[in-house]
Order: C-alpha cells, then sequence, then structure tokens
C-alpha cells in the first residue's frame, strides 16, 4: 500500500512539474509580440491629440446658430428637444478613458528626467488644454484624482470645484511655459500640432492661459486680470504661422487620420453631394447666412454653397439659411446653403485649436480693460478680422483664398465703434468673434455664455428643454449617477442641479 501511495505521489509531482512547464508555454504564448507592458510616450502622446480633437460636437454647431436640421434627433444642439438630452454625455464618457488617461500615462511615464523636460511640458499643456474643454462644458467634474483607475483603481474619483481647476490649469500653464527649452527638443514628428517647435508650444500655453483668464473677467476680474498681463507679457499667438492646429489629416485611409469635423459633417449631412439626400437633414442656419450676406463678407462663398444639380455654387445671391423652427422636411430643401466642400469638408484640412484671430479679439477686450497696451483696441480688432479671413486659405486649393483688397474693404465697413461705450464695443468684438473662430463652436459658445454677444435670439421650438433659451452647461451621464453616485451627488449640491441652466461657477449673469 506504501508502495502504491509513493507511486500514486511521484507520478503526481511529475504531472505537476509537466503542468508547470506547460503553464510557463501557455504564457509565453499569450504575451502579444507587437505590444510592451510599458507605454511609449511618444506613441501615446500622438493618441491623446487625436482622441482630444476627435469629440466635434456637431450641436454646438446649432446651438451657436451656424447650422441646423429639420430632424428633431440631429438638431437637438439648435432645438434643445428635451428627448435628446443624452446627446449631453459623450464629451464626459470618452475623454476619461480616452484623452485624460492617456495624456496621464504619458506624463507618469517621462517622470522628471530633465533630458524629456520639454516633452513633459507639452504632455501638461496638452492636459490643460482637455480638462479645459470639458470643465468648460459640464462645471464641476473629476480633475485631481481623474485618470488613476488605472494607475491606483481609484473608479470613483472626487469632483473638483470648477474655481480649483482653472486655478490648477493656469498654474501648469505657467509652470509650462517657464520651464520649456526653446532651442530643445520636443516631441518631433509625434507632436501633430507643432512637430517638436517649443517656441510655438510656449505661445500656445500662453495664449491657452489668456483665454482661460478671460473667462473669468465677471467672477474674479482682479485675477482675470492678473493671468491675462501674464500671458500677455509671455507672448501669445500674433502670427498665421504660430496657429496652434492639428495637421496631417489625409483624405484617404483610417478615419482616425481625417480631420473630425469634416468627417463628422461629410458622413452625417453632405456625402451624397446633391443638397437633397442629407441623412440628418443638416443645412446652414437662417441666422448666420443672413448675417453674412447682410454684411457682404467675403467668407460667404468660402464657407456656403447652394447645389446646382452635381454643381456646388457660391455666388452670394442664391445662398440661403434654413429656419431652425422647421419639424419636417421643406419642400425646397435642396435650395438651401451648406458647407462647403472644397473647404470647410475637406478631410485633410486641419483641425485649428487656437488661432490668431481668437486670440486678437481677445486682446480687443483686454486693451478696453487697459491690460494691454500693445496696441489699442480698435487695431486689436482689425487684427482679428484679418486673421480670420486669412485663415481659410489653409483649407482647400484656392477656394479658401481671400484677397487683402477684400479683407480691408470688409474691415473699413466694420470699423470698431471707439465713441460707443465698452459694452457698445464687446457686442462689435465678440460678433466678429462668432463668425471669426467658426468652426469653433465650443469656443463661440463659452464666450457667448460669458458676454452675451451675438445677440442670439434663442429657438423656442416644441418641446424644448430649457423654456425656449440657450442651456448653459451639459449634463452629466446618467452612468456618473449609478457609478460615482456619492462624488455626483456632492457636486450638484454644491453647484447646482444637473441641468441644462444651471450656471458654472466663471458663468455669471
Amino acid at each position: 500500500m506504501k508502495r502504491n501511495l509513493r507511486k500514486y505521489i511521484a507520478f503526481f509531482m511529475a504531472g505537476s512539474m509537466g503542468l508547470q512547464a506547460c503553464n510557463k508555454g501557455l504564457e509565453d504564448m499569450n504575451v502579444n509580440p507587437n505590444t510592451s507592458p510599458n507605454p511609449t510616450p511618444a506613441f501615446v502622446f500622438t493618441k491623446s491629440l487625436l482622441d482630444g480633437t476627435g469629440d466635434v460636437l456637431n450641436l454646438l454647431q446649432g446651438t451657436m446658430q451656424y447650422t441646423t436640421s429639420y430632424n428633431d434627433v440631429a438638431g437637438f444642439g439648435a432645438k434643445y428637444v428635451l428627448s435628446q438630452s443624452q446627446q449631453s454625455w459623450p464629451v464626459f464618457n470618452n475623454a476619461y478613458p480616452k484623452e485624460i488617461n492617456e495624456i496621464t500615462q504619458v506624463i507618469a511615464a517621462l517622470g522628471t528626467d530633465a533630458a524629456v523636460s520639454n516633452q513633459l511640458q507639452c504632455a501638461r499643456i496638452w492636459r490643460a488644454y482637455c480638462f479645459s474643454r470639458i470643465t468648460d462644458l459640464y462645471g464641476d467634474v473629476p480633475y485631481s484624482q481623474a485618470g488613476k483607475g488605472y494607475t491606483e483603481n481609484l473608479y470613483m474619483p472626487v469632483y473638483d470645484t470648477q474655481q480649483a481647476i482653472y486655478a490648477d490649469m493656469l498654474k501648469e500653464l505657467d509652470e509650462a511655459a517657464t520651464a520649456i527649452n526653446t532651442t530643445g527638443t520636443g516631441f518631433g514628428a509625434a507632436d501633430l500640432i507643432y512637430k517638436g517647435n517649443m517656441a510655438q508650444w510656449k505661445k500656445f500655453s500662453y495664449s491657452l492661459m489668456l483665454r482661460l483668464a478671460m473667462r473669468m473677467t465677471k467672477v474674479d476680474a482682479t485675477a482675470a486680470e492678473t493671468w491675462a498681463k501674464k500671458a500677455i507679457a509671455g507672448g501669445v499667438i500674433l502670427e498665421d504661422a504660430d496657429v496652434a492646429k492639428v495637421t496631417g489629416y489625409v483624405l484617404t485611409g483610417q478615419d482616425i487620420n481625417k480631420n473630425p469635423l469634416a468627417l463628422n459633417l461629410y458622413n452625417s449631412d453632405y456625402i451624397a453631394g446633391n443638397g437633397n439626400s442629407n441623412p440628418e437633414g443638416g443645412k446652414f442656419q437662417d441666422v448666420f447666412i443672413n448675417f453674412l450676406k447682410t454684411n457682404n463678407d467675403p467668407r460667404l462663398g468660402v464657407l456656403s454653397i447652394v447645389w446646382n444639380g452635381t454643381t456646388p455654387d457660391t455666388t452670394s445671391s442664391v445662398q440661403k439659411g434654413m429656419s431652425a423652427m422647421l419639424g419636417t422636411k421643406p419642400a425646397d430643401f435642396v435650395t438651401y446653403s451648406e458647407p462647403n466642400p472644397a473647404t470647410i469638408l475637406q478631410l485633410n484640412s486641419p483641425y485649428l485649436l487656437v488661432t490668431n484671430a481668437e486670440v486678437n479679439f481677445l486682446l480687443a477686450e483686454a486693451a478696453l480693460r487697459g491690460w494691454y497696451t500693445g496696441a489699442s483696441a480698435s487695431v486689436s480688432y482689425e487684427s482679428g478680422i484679418s486673421a480670420a479671413m486669412r485663415q481659410w486659405a489653409q483649407f482647400g486649393t484656392g477656394a479658401g483664398n481671400i484677397s487683402t483688397n477684400q479683407i480691408e474693404t470688409y474691415i473699413r465697413y466694420h470699423q470698431l465703434n471707439t465713441a460707443g461705450n465698452i459694452e457698445q464695443q464687446l457686442e462689435q468684438i465678440y460678433t466678429q468673434f462668432w463668425v471669426g473662430v467658426y468652426p469653433n463652436a465650443t469656443e463661440t459658445w463659452c464666450t457667448y455664455r460669458r458676454t452675451g454677444y451675438p445677440a442670439l435670439t434663442p429657438n423656442n421650438y416644441v418641446g424644448n428643454a430649457t423654456g425656449g433659451k440657450i442651456f448653459r452647461r451639459f449634463l452629466y451621464p446618467a452612468t456618473e449617477q449609478n457609478l460615482n453616485g456619492e462624488n455626483y451627488r456632492a457636486a450638484i449640491a454644491r453647484q447646482g442641479a444637473d441641468e441644462f441652466l444651471t450656471r458654472m461657477w466663471w458663468d455669471r449673469p
């Protein structure tokens, strides 16, 4: 019996050793040779840039009355239809697992090694850009504990106040810009914005600082002035060559390599190219087209076309915007204006992040407030208009070119009324801002909420969620109530109800 027992034990041990050897072989087989357990910062940085520009928010195109649709679902941004409220969730749901997680990995992987300091500063600046976009849409959001699910198993992050988020973003931008070595190297080809040009990254950082500083004019004018002056002294984007934009998009290949706004517009509505077979019923809104026509704006034919059979017609007289109040497809749908396939819908066009047009309009306001003495409000205002028109030359082959004579003529008839009071001048500045930074609807919406300009009339569509008012924020996703309920409830107790009309920290009457 003992002899048999010894035999069984020996057999079991031999089998176990064999199984261990098999397991070792299986473990080796299950290792993907095309992956690495450690992230490569340059690769992940590129992915974060693409993801951070990927959520293009077509709905805000409608909110800012650039576009609309007769379709209640696609037209949510212009109609605020209650049943489509969930369309405000995606940025929150997408940003944290994508660009926020990715840029957090990059920063952790780079560490404090002086040899990669410039790369670290780029990552910090990009992180501030991504978070500024999220908090400006929702208000209080996870910030200090964001991106720690993968590293610290922290799956229920606290919501930081927007005030605290802004304070830290400004600090990060300041420290990053100061630490940049403009003669050193950055991410090189992995940098889709500046290809490793660190002097331009410094200007990008200070321009973001100026944008955030001006957000605070109503809630903390003292801090706004301090940060605006710091940004201006540091050096902001004033030249066409320094515009912050994602480039390298192509016409063919994978969708991730195409301009996200152009791709979204093209696929959702304008792929047929006949003006009638628009799946989501989209067209330019009458408010936008009427403004361009009334003001003899040379951008009209650059931005807008009407289909004449299979030929896109840019003639000013035929351009016509569609009302946001339509609930069914009009019989004359084909006669309404839509985005120009030779400019806005170009899949290989650049995606603009911060432009010298935007910066100059902000400087015009800063000059009115006495915070900027480098140029008068009038000069900065005119520089903003000029830059906004020149930027369309980057779209298409010649289709976006606006001549110097056209620009000068437009400016001559739209000079800043320096005899008016500050409020009247601000209305002029930010009405031109609305046209000048198009198609960046996110930025125009933020500026509209802060300044009230342009003076848009809300669309009081039947069944809207806001009582006929332009909404002030996006709603948190329903998943936050279920998966991060305690922190979600603390945020709304502090900020206000999770509703479209609740104002966030910097958004004051």
